[in-house]
């Protein structure tokens, strides 16, 4: 299997755009706090998290079909290609079946919504709750491009509360808030 340092590579030939990267790498650290949670394999869960939108600048048309042919060629697991996949069910037909297909698609859009929260706060991550986020995602004006249908999709095929869920993004992207860039110290820069 591929790993996460080859996987990065291949990120970075593939995805100019740092904001894409960023979202990217916001989505591995949120699959991989529940990979942790749920006693699942946390590499295996990251590639799916960390290459879900790897073609889609390069090829938003087709996305994510070229990016699971180029990873099936470079060997990939099929359970990272089928989750890549489902998370674009309603272009691919590929449901969302085994646990890191659903737990991709809960942390997809929700992930960009709470990276955004984190940019309109002066501190960041540090102590963002889920109630600030709840407030954010009623209003439809704010991060416009983060499709509340999907962040509702995700919570049912997730299965829990939306503060549970909502809290272990937080913590998924506080895990690498240094590297995303929304500490409250970084933000004040």
């Amino acid at each position: 299997m591929p790993d996460r340092a080859e996987a990065l590579t291949l990120l970075r030939e593939w995805v100019d755009n740092e904001a894409l990267r960023k979202h990217m790498l916001a989505v591995e650290a949120a699959v991989r706090h529940y990979a942790r949670a749920r006693g699942a394999d946390e590499d295996l869960w990251g590639l799916a998290g960390l290459l879900h939108d790897l073609d889609w600048e390069k090829h938003p048309e087709q996305h994510p079909l070229k990016a699971v042919d180029e990873l099936r060629a470079r060997g990939y697991p099929e359970e990272v290609l089928h989750a890549i996949l489902a998370h674009r069910s309603d272009f691919t037909g590929v449901e969302p079946e085994a646990e890191l297909d659903r737990v991709l698609c809960a942390c997809d859009e929700l992930s960009g919504l709470v990276f955004a929260c984190c940019l309109v706060r002066p501190t960041g991550i540090d102590d963002l709750t889920p109630k600030s986020v709840v407030k954010k995602l009623k209003d439809k004006t704010f991060a416009a491009g983060v499709s509340r249908a999907d962040v509702e999709d995700g919570l049912r095929l997730i299965g829990l509360e939306r503060s549970e869920h909502i809290q272990n993004v937080i913590d998924g992207l506080r895990s690498i808030g240094a590297e995303l860039g929304i500490r409250g110290e970084d933000l004040a820069r």
